[in-house]
């Protein structure tokens, strides 16, 4: 008999799988990479390697795609990428960054080791039951070949189920009634999110568009007047969670109880060392 999931399970996972997909573009090895294959410029190489899964395409298919980005940023960047870089050179340069990242944040000893194995089958069992329906980025993701090595092949399967969820969060945020700098803003506001100047350096809105959207929020009833979320504010982003969790719990279902508790044991601990070895920026999350 399969045993039904704990509230939030697949959340709890994700929430640990996520970060431990996102150690390379906060990595020099990254930068090296890229720099390698022509790409010198950090903002390049982050549009560069999350869209090069969709082939050659322009700009607004990536500011749909990836929603928080202001499209005047996307555009000084793609596509004129691909007169540089491939996208199958960019994906290349990728696993080859994600490769040494790992290997540096976790220990070559980790790499090889059991539990990361199985961790892989585990993610990779999961990611069986994503849908490529209206969903861009993991659909485009889902088509690339999982890679040998059973580190790369948790990173591949981390990165599926990563898409998938975000992918189906945009509908809900959509749903929701909220832009890109309404969700960012809001997002931030919970304290979760990245701090206002995180989001003001790399997604591309000036402070006069956080002010303004933040201004819609509280003429909503969501955003009080010093930033905070309100009742009705705390109450929506909830909502956007669960209903995020609904159109996400298939791979989780798939994987059953105890599977998606073992690999939320794994990846915690990864991503722990990962922390402990300097994985992020200091400051780059929380209110601010």
């Amino acid at each position: 008999m399969t045993l039904p999931l704990p509230e939030h399970a697949g959340r709890r996972c994700h929430n640990v799988l996520n970060p431990l997909h996102s150690t390379h573009y906060f990595s020099p090895d990254l930068g090296r990479e890229m720099a390698a294959v022509g790409v010198g410029n950090e903002r390049t190489a982050y549009f560069a390697v999350r869209a090069a899964a969709l082939g050659a395409v322009g700009a607004g298919t990536v500011t749909a795609a990836f929603f928080n980005f202001r499209h005047e940023l996307v555009a000084g960047h793609v596509p004129a990428v691909w007169q540089t870089a491939s996208p199958e050179t960019v994906l290349a340069a990728r696993l080859r960054a994600v490769d040494a990242t790992l290997g540096r944040l976790l220990g070559e000893d980790v790499l090889a080791s059991g539990e990361v194995a199985e961790a892989a089958k585990l993610a990779l069992r999961a990611a069986e039951a994503c849908s490529r329906a209206a969903r861009p980025l993991y659909a485009a993701h889902a088509d690339l070949p999982v890679p040998e090595a059973p580190h790369l092949a948790l990173w591949h399967a981390a990165t599926l189920l990563r898409e998938h969820r975000g992918d189906g969060h945009l509908a809900v945020l959509l749903d929701a009634g909220l832009d890109p700098v309404e969700a960012l803003v809001s997002h931030t506001a919970t304290g979760k999110g990245m701090v206002p100047q995180w989001v003001l350096g790399t997604r591309g809105w000036s402070r006069a568009d956080w002010e303004a959207a933040s201004g819609r929020l509280r003429e909503r009833g969501l955003l009080d007047a010093d930033g905070e979320l309100t009742v009705a504010g705390t109450e929506l982003r909830r909502d956007i969670e669960d209903r995020t969790d609904r159109l996400d719990r298939a791979p989780y279902e798939h994987l059953g109880a105890a599977g998606v508790e073992r690999l939320t044991e794994i990846a915690k601990g990864l991503l722990m060392r990962a922390f402990a070895a300097g994985a992020f920026p200091e400051g780059m999350l929380g209110k601010g």
